[in-house]
C-alpha cells in the first residue's frame, strides 16, 4: 500500500458498524464493474481546463522520490498520465504532518523544502510544468501547453504564530491554507481531535483569516472542526473552499466530512466543495472498515497472543475474507449530484486527494489519468458541458478570482 504516512496520523474512529462485515462481501460486486469513457469524455477532458485542487505529490517525493515528469511505478500522479487525463491544474499539497507542530522550526522549514521541490520540478520541465500563481497564469499556461504547478498549504502550523511567515509563503505561491489538519495546531481545532483547546479558531485564527483575505490566500475549512468552520465563514470576507472534502450525509459521525447545514451556509457565501475521491470518504462501508477490522486484530491478539503463528494465521484469514470495499465511481457521482441537486451547480469542484488517500481510491478514478471517466459518468447523468465546466474549473476560478480581487483592493 503506497502510504505518505497521512493516514496514521488519522486518530481511530470510535463507532463501529454491527454486522457491516458481513454487508462488506456483497460491496465487493460492485468494484467489479469496468469504467470505459468515450470518446466524448476524452475530447471534453483535453478541452476543458481540469483543476484539481488537491494532489499531494510534495509529500509523495519528500519520502520516496521519483521523476514525476516520466511514467513512474508508484503514486497516482505523474506527467503522463496527467496529460492522459487532461489535468491543467494540479494544486500541489504542501502537506505538514502535525506533530512538526510541537517542534520549534520544523513545520516552517518542511513547508519550504516543499515548495523548493515543486519549483525544482518546474524548472528541470519547463517543457511540462510552470508555477501558477494567479488564475490568469493559468489560462496563459493551458494556452501554451505546461501543466501549471499552483500551490495549497494543507495545515497552518508553518505560519508558526507570525503574520510575516504567512506573507512569505504567499511570496511564494502559496493560494490556500487548510487551517490545520489531524491535531488542532495554533490556529483552528481539527475535526479528527478529540481535545478542542480553541472551540473553532485561536485568537491568532481569527486574526489570520483576516490577512488571509488581505494578502489574497483562499482559506480551506476541510480538516477543521465545525465550529472553526462556522467561525471561518463568518469573519471571511470572500468565499471559504473545502479543497478535499465530501458529504456526511453518505458517512454520518464522520466529522471530516461536510453537512448538509454547512455545504448550505458554504453556497450562501459563495464558496465551494472539492469533493473528495478517497473511498473512506465516499461510503460508509469504507468509512467504518478499518474500525471493525481493527477490533477483530485486536481480540486475535488478545486471545492468541501477540506475534504467535496462530495469531498472525488468524488475522491473515480475516484480512483475506474482509477485503478492503473499495467505492465507485458511481458512488462518487452521489456526492456531486447530492450537492447539485440540494444547493445548485454552481459550489462544486473536483479535490481528489491523490497521493493523499494509499491504495483506497475508488474503482474508476484510480489516478489522474481518470478524468475521463468522472466527466463520462456526469454525461451519463445527464449534466451538460456548461455544468461539467463548473464542477471541472469555473467555479472554483469564480472563488479565486474574488479572492484576487479582494486581495487588490486593500
Amino acid at each position: 500500500m503506497h502510504n505518505n504516512n497521512k493516514q496514521e496520523e488519522l486518530p481511530v474512529k470510535k463507532s463501529l458498524m454491527i454486522g457491516l462485515l458481513g454487508a462488506l462481501s456483497m460491496a465487493q460486486a460492485a468494484t467489479a464493474q469496468e469504467y470505459n469513457a468515450s470518446q466524448k469524455a476524452h475530447e471534453l477532458a483535453q478541452q476543458k481546463l481540469i483543476i484539481d485542487t488537491h494532489i499531494d505529490v510534495p509529500y509523495r517525493l519528500f519520502n520516496d522520490w521519483e521523476d514525476v515528469t516520466k511514467a513512474t511505478q508508484r503514486g497516482d500522479f505523474d506527467y503522463p498520465r496527467a496529460m492522459q487525463g487532461g489535468l491543467n491544474v494540479p494544486f500541489m499539497s504542501i502537506y505538514i504532518p502535525a506533530h512538526l507542530e510541537q517542534t520549534p522550526g520544523a513545520s516552517y522549514q518542511l513547508a519550504h523544502q516543499l515548495i523548493d521541490s515543486m519549483e525544482a520540478l518546474a524548472w528541470r520541465a519547463p517543457d511540462k510544468f510552470a508555477m501558477a500563481y494567479s488564475v490568469d497564469d493559468v489560462l496563459k499556461q493551458q494556452q501554451q501547453g505546461v501543466i501549471s504547478i499552483a500551490l495549497g498549504m494543507e495545515n497552518g502550523s508553518p505560519i508558526e504564530g507570525d503574520l510575516k511567515n504567512l506573507k512569505q509563503f504567499y511570496d511564494r505561491g502559496i493560494r490556500y491554507i487548510t487551517l490545520a489538519h489531524s491535531q488542532s495546531n495554533h490556529i483552528a481545532d481539527s475535526s479528527y481531535d478529540i481535545r478542542r483547546q480553541w472551540n473553532g479558531l485561536s485568537p491568532f485564527g481569527k486574526t489570520l483569516i483576516k490577512e488571509m483575505n488581505r494578502l489574497g490566500i483562499m482559506i480551506d475549512i476541510s480538516h477543521v472542526s465545525d465550529d472553526a468552520f462556522w467561525q471561518a465563514v463568518e469573519l471571511s470576507e470572500v468565499p471559504v473552499i473545502a479543497s478535499h472534502s465530501s458529504l456526511r450525509s453518505f458517512t454520518p459521525g464522520f466529522e471530516r466530512n461536510m453537512s448538509d447545514e454547512m455545504i448550505k451556509k458554504l453556497a450562501e457565501t459563495g464558496g465551494v466543495i472539492m469533493i473528495n475521491f478517497g473511498s473512506s470518504f465516499v461510503t460508509q462501508q469504507a468509512n467504518r472498515y478499518g474500525d471493525i477490522i481493527r477490533k477483530q486484530i485486536a481480540a486475535i491478539k488478545e486471545q492468541y497472543g501477540e506475534g504467535s503463528e496462530e495469531a498472525e494465521r488468524r488475522i491473515a484469514e480475516v484480512r483475506a475474507k474482509n477485503p478492503f470495499p473499495f467505492a465507485t465511481l458511481e458512488q462518487v457521482l452521489d456526492h456531486i449530484d447530492h450537492v447539485k441537486n440540494f444547493v445548485g451547480i454552481d459550489y462544486i469542484g473536483i479535490g481528489s486527494d491523490y497521493d493523499g488517500v494509499g491504495d483506497s481510491l475508488p474503482i474508476g478514478l484510480k489516478d489522474v489519468s481518470s478524468y475521463p471517466n468522472l466527466i463520462q459518468g456526469l454525461l451519463d447523468r445527464g449534466y451538460s458541458e456548461a455544468d461539467i465546466d463548473k464542477i471541472l474549473n469555473k467555479n472554483f476560478i469564480r472563488v479565486w478570482r474574488e479572492v484576487e480581487a479582494y486581495a487588490a483592493k486593500q
